[in-house]
């Protein structure tokens, strides 16, 4: 099985309106489409670019007003992907639930179906500064491409919860992300390529990049784009297939091959998944059957 992903460096400007919003989206999405990609992968608070919309008084928006772009927001996605057949995973929105702030990664399927995914470990600034809750549960969703997580920017910094998810089957990981600067890129970034040593799967992450000078906490953007894989003969010695020039505006694009990844968990130089001392530590894709059941 073989799948063509295309990651967005998403260039954050001040808009006026939502329809701005959306002719930046479907620039991207057509590039991507003429690139024949399989799946388009969007950053993490991308939708913050609606806060630059000024309310009648002249002023930007409030996290707290973001979630009223949700129907639009879904609306733009999922008429996109179905109408150019690929999956889109749309960043993350921030959606307003029983009264609370979650930032969800949405991924759009060409059939119009929406899986969401709300980031489970959120930053001290998330909490601090804007309120933001932390997602419940973990799930993999199955493509007929394959099986694929979205875990948000954070997330990636810890190994337990992408052991999970390879565990419940994926092979790939999605990662949007929105750093300000280089020591959160690096943070992500490395940690992307770790989880993708560890657990043996491609990892996809990108980042916003440009800034809102009228917007709290995203004036500053330090963001690119990867694809990245185990470190294993089958792949590059550096395990990046694809990667973009740091802080510009473009979309990157590679094919991954899951059928490389079976072989290196069967017969690589080495076997991280197969190898893990499991009566020393807990064995994840035991917890997982044991939930099925």
């Amino acid at each position: 099985m073989k799948l063509r992903v295309s990651a967005v460096q998403y260039q954050l400007r001040t808009i006026t309106s939502f329809d701005q919003f959306a002719k930046q989206v479907e620039h991207y999405i057509k590039t991507a489409q003429e690139f024949s990609a399989d799946f388009i992968l969007f950053p993490e608070f991308f939708t913050t670019q609606l806060m630059s919309i000024e309310n009648e008084f002249r002023e930007s928006l409030t996290i707290d007003q973001l979630p009223n772009f949700t129907e639009q927001y879904r609306s733009l996605f999922m008429t996109l992907a179905i109408k150019t057949k690929m999956h889109i995973i749309a960043g993350t929105h921030v959606i307003n639930k029983d009264g609370k702030l979650y930032n969800v990664a949405h991924m759009f399927y060409p059939d119009g179906r929406i899986a969401e995914q709300a980031k489970l470990h959120i930053t001290p600034t998330e909490v601090e500064e804007w309120n933001m809750s932390a997602g419940e549960d973990l799930q993999v969703f199955e493509t007929e491409k394959g099986t694929v997580a979205m875990l948000t920017c954070y997330d990636i910094e810890f190994p337990e919860i992408v052991r999970m998810a390879k565990a419940k089957g994926a092979d790939v990981i999605f990662c949007p992300s929105c750093t300000d600067d280089r020591h959160g890129f690096h943070r992500v970034r490395y940690t992307c390529h770790a989880r993708a040593i560890e657990n043996q799967v491609y990892v996809v992450t990108t980042g916003t990049v440009g800034s809102l000078e009228t917007v709290d906490f995203m004036r500053g953007n330090f963001g690119q784009a990867a694809v990245i894989t185990p470190n294993d003969v089958p792949f590059p010695p550096k395990g990046i297939l694809a990667e973009g020039e740091i802080n510009q505006d473009m979309i990157v694009t590679a094919d991954l091959d899951l059928e490389l990844l079976y072989q290196v968990r069967k017969h690589g130089s080495v076997t991280t998944w197969r190898d893990r001392r499991t009566d020393l530590y807990p064995d994840w894709e035991n917890q997982e059957s044991k939930t099925l059941v």
